[in-house]
């Protein structure tokens, strides 16, 4: 390890006092500081943890149990992009896994009833607002880009009220589900009522979650026995985009030797367009609490996985171990780190670490991304739409990821156009237009203009209206007094633990080979051995097999040899195949929408 200025025990115990118990198992202790709440119980040490990951990697139970029990937060990542259920389940130890999930989700739900609230009492200090946001999904990928589908949201702001509608639902058998639906949220007097109208069957399902009595118990989010199994019987993955070394520059237009910094208009907006550098798709995956038996299926998949090769031209992969330190005697601190070269920031590790011993696979793939941004735009990001984002953010995945990059440092102005990536290889393009429904006219919604002056080509003053805002209307949040009231609204959720690879791999073989020209029993044959592959795939979730195992470097030269046959055809039907490449889009779509 690199030499550094040492800190004496004292001072490092005296700087990370809970880090500094729960490294000791000092249970006793650590409660008598956590009751003092002199300290921070969310402070990162040198490794960039907190207390109760430090104690989750450590495998200290008790320690856990504690921190738990004072609240501390068991949403919050490391350093690293782990989050506290993703330790937890590395350990292999169900009880603490269990206890882990179970705190993480009853913060979640109380979250969202204590957030709710705040969230729209500081809407209601901004101005009232409408606009229209468009999402269009696209992807580097030819076959897939061309089915991407769109979504529009409209979002009514009046005082303490919000109203959300979209047209693109969720996902339910296997498919996207499109209609009309309308969220609202709204203050009324001293609770916040959350509603969901389904305005194609005429249904609203409504929710007060500023009740007391509505509030969930911490048993109620106990998890069962077979989720804590699924979990630890699967590997952990965890997905990001890598912000660390993200750049913005002006790009360019025009040919060489006459370039100059691009501007754009978007929906009647000037905008400066930047290109966004260095911006990276992570995908971690850690495989050490699971079984030989399960680790040598997960290795069978991948090397029989045509996903992987499709894919790899586009991605770096790398595997990393930190086993190779001789006879391990405490598998939570394989290296035998001790508190003063864990704690003392100064000293490099040089890649050592606590923790049962690490086995991680890294897949990184660089996107281009861009932004256009508009000085002068009516709307503020910070006060009136960041808002809107964190109270979508917190049921769709899509706008948590965009979340996370406009709290970015973004250039001067509003972004009128961002690109981002979701997933491997979706990308999402975000516009905002229609402001104060001053394009078109919607219902319910009034503009309000000001005169201003304006001078004339012959020197003459007059006054111009411009529009400044807008009044919504309060029977905008209101339900429609036919509609039925069905109470609190359900919302199915996917499995937890799904390898996204492996099921594009299905989307993406399938599009390839399954053209509207191919011969019928040319089909047939090639649908049977996905479909093979595929329950191959599955087998860590059912014990059966096919009873003619493939021959999978045969079926794969196969295939690619019938895709490029196919290549060379004429489409004749291109109706029947953009409804089936647009099913197939959906389901890419609703994998990237899955929790890790």
């Amino acid at each position: 390890m690199a030499e550094s200025k040492k800190s004496t025990v004292h001072e490092l115990e005296k700087e990370f006092p809970i880090h500094w118990c729960v490294w000791e198992n000092n249970v006793r202790t650590l409660g008598a500081l956590l009751e003092s709440k002199e300290h921070d119980i969310e402070k990162i040490d040198p490794r960039g943890r907190s207390p109760l990951h430090l104690a989750i990697s450590l495998g200290h139970m008790e320690c856990v149990k504690v921190l738990l029990s004072h609240k501390a937060d068991a949403n919050k990542e490391n350093a690293k992009y782990w989050s506290a259920v993703h330790e937890a389940t590395s350990t292999g130890d169900p009880d603490l896994l269990r206890d882990v999930v179970q705190h993480r989700d009853y913060q979640r739900s109380l979250l969202r009833t204590d957030g709710i609230p705040l969230l729209l009492k500081k809407i209601s200090e901004a101005p009232d607002f409408y606009v229209e946001m468009n999402w269009e999904f696209t992807s580097w990928v030819p076959l897939v880009s061309r089915m991407c589908p769109s979504d529009t949201y409209k979002v009514y702001k009046s005082g303490a009220m919000v109203r959300i509608d979209t047209t693109l639902l969720g996902f339910e058998g296997s498919k996207w589900e499109r209609g009309s639906r309308s969220f609202v949220f709204k203050i009324e007097g001293d609770r916040t009522q959350v509603l969901e109208i389904d305005h194609d069957a005429g249904v609203v399902y409504s929710e007060i979650i500023q009740d007391i009595v509505v509030k969930p118990s911490m048993e109620q989010m106990r998890p069962s026995l077979d989720q804590i199994s699924e979990r630890l019987t699967a590997p952990v993955v965890s997905s990001y985009v890598n912000t660390e070394k993200i750049g913005f520059e002006r790009a360019k237009s025009g040919l060489w030797g006459f370039r100059s910094d691009k501007v754009e208009t978007v929906n009647g907006y000037q905008a400066k367009v930047f290109n966004v550098s260095n911006v990276q798709f992570v995908t971690q995956t850690r495989t050490e609490h699971l079984s030989e038996e399960d680790k040598k299926q997960i290795k069978k998949n991948k090397q029989f996985n045509p996903l992987e090769s499709m894919l790899c031209f586009a991605e770096k992969h790398s595997e990393k171990s930190n086993q190779d330190y001789g006879e391990i005697v405490n598998i939570n601190n394989p290296c035998c780190i001790t508190p003063e070269e864990y704690f003392d920031a100064a000293l490099d590790l040089e890649g050592k670490d606590v923790g049962r011993p690490r086995e991680l696979s890294t897949k990184t793939q660089k996107f281009k991304a861009s932004i256009s941004m508009a000085e002068g735009f009516p709307l503020t990001l910070q006060e009136q739409v960041l808002p809107i984002i964190d109270l979508m953010a917190a049921t769709n995945a899509h706008f948590g990821k965009l979340k996370e990059f406009i709290t970015l440092q973004l250039p001067a102005g509003f972004p009128v156009k961002i690109e981002i990536p979701i997933f491997h290889i979706l990308n999402a393009k975000i516009t905002f237009g229609n402001i104060f429904s001053s394009d078109t006219a919607v219902n319910k919604v009034s503009l309000i203009s000001e005169e201003v002056p304006k001078v004339l080509e012959n020197g003459e003053t007059v006054l111009e209206p411009v529009v400044v805002g807008c009044a919504v209307d309060d029977t905008a949040f209101d339900v429609p007094s036919e509609y039925r009231l069905r109470g609190q609204s359900s919302y199915p959720q996917g499995r937890l633990h799904v390898d996204q690879d492996d099921q594009l791999l299905q989307f993406a073989i399938q599009q390839s080979l399954l053209e509207p020209t191919a011969d019928v029993a040319e089909n047939y044959n090639l649908q049977e051995a996905l479909e093979n592959l595929t329950s191959n795939g599955n087998s860590t979730q059912s014990n059966s097999h096919p009873n003619h195992p493939l021959d999978y470097d045969s079926q794969l030269a196969m295939a690619l040899a019938i895709s490029n046959q196919q290549a060379q055809r004429s489409i004749t039907d291109r109706e029947a195949m953009e409804r089936n490449e647009q099913e197939e889009l959906e389901k890419i779509l609703a994998l990237s929408l899955i929790e890790k």
